[in-house]
């Protein structure tokens, strides 16, 4: 089977699987196991922030980015097929007792002159405040697009004048990265606090760091505890994800590759496919998903008539050119 629905189905390689075998262990709850600390503190230095934390899912780093900024009964903004709006279940809100209000970008772009006019300044026990504002690149929803850096800046500037928070969700932030060519401590600059993922593009089994200060990741060690998440000997997975920095990050440039081939078999302008997720709108959705299944092909829907697919470490050029081909024949 060629396997498009999602790039959190790839299978560690044999390199990684050598990698986490001979990694060094302790007690992550602890704080000693120095595999964990080694990703910790190299992921926190590429974003040039003090300090991150190993998570076991993206949206556990999520929400504990979120609450770092966001204390219960305020409000966080996104944009409304924001994944901590939409593919998180609800946690922001059930865990951390976040609300939130949204603006609609059919590209999952920044919209500043919306989001100035809803933001909502602290006015006493009679509105929620907004306490930080959410952007996510690459935005999953809106077919992997990237979120321009010159507006990345502008919200980071108007939320220092308002003074209120920035998160950024960069579970796919590597592919962002490799696409522009933007250093990571670009990205990492415009945010109070990140949320990124190891086992997507990155090709590791588990894992997701929160980057942010050392005092907010301090406080999100506690809340993991908290939430179930306190880990002993995880430097086993730790050994993935530096496995995966070190030699998959670059090779996300031949997934964005192959999206767009993929894109184009549909009928969709491959120029528009920004990096490694192609989202289309067919009526059939549900009907193509299961033709290709049966053609050897997995796709997925993400709603009533949005077909997606993603490429990824485990589809070569090969299996894409054979995807493709079927899909030419819808």
């Amino acid at each position: 089977m060629i396997d498009l629905r999602s790039d959190t189905v790839t299978r560690p390689t044999e390199a990684m699987r050598a990698a986490m075998a001979r990694a060094e262990v302790g007690d992550d709850v602890y704080g000693e196991d120095p595999t964990v600390l080694a990703l910790e503190e190299r992921v926190a230095d590429l974003f040039g922030h003090e300090a991150a934390l190993f998570t076991p899912t993206g949206s556990m780093a999520n929400v504990l980015a979120v609450a770092s900024l966001v204390s219960p009964g305020q409000e966080v903004l996104c944009e409304s097929r924001a994944h901590i709006a939409r593919a998180e279940l609800g946690a922001h809100a059930s865990i951390g007792g976040v609300t939130m209000r949204t603006w609609v970008d059919e590209g999952g772009q920044i919209d500043l002159p919306v989001i100035r006019r809803l933001f909502a300044p602290d006015m006493g026990p009679f509105f929620v405040p907004t306490a930080a504002i959410s952007v996510e690149n690459t935005h999953n929803f809106a077919g992997g697009a990237v979120l321009p850096l010159a507006d990345l800046r502008d919200l980071r500037e108007f939320a220092t004048e308002v003074g209120t928070g920035v998160h950024l969700d960069g579970a796919r932030i590597w592919n962002a990265h490799v696409a522009t060519g933007t250093p990571l401590r670009e990205y990492g600059a415009i945010a109070d606090v990140l949320a990124v993922c190891l086992s997507k593009g990155l090709g590791a089994p588990v894992g997701s760091l929160m980057v942010g200060s050392a005092d907010a990741v301090a406080e999100a060690r506690v809340r993991r505890k908290r939430m179930g998440g306190g880990m002993r000997q995880v430097g086993i997975l730790a050994a993935a994800g530096l496995h995966a920095l070190e030699h998959h990050l670059e090779r996300l440039a031949e997934d964005h590759e192959h999206a767009r081939i993929l894109a184009e078999a549909l009928g969709a302008d491959p120029a528009a496919v920004s990096t490694n997720i192609v989202v289309v709108d067919r009526p059939d959705a549900a009907e193509v998903v299961v033709r290709a299944r049966e053609e050897g092909v997995l796709l997925s829907t993400v709603g009533p008539t949005a077909l997606r697919l993603v490429t990824h470490l485990d589809v070569d050029r090969p299996a894409v050119d054979r995807a493709a081909r079927f899909l030419a024949t819808l």
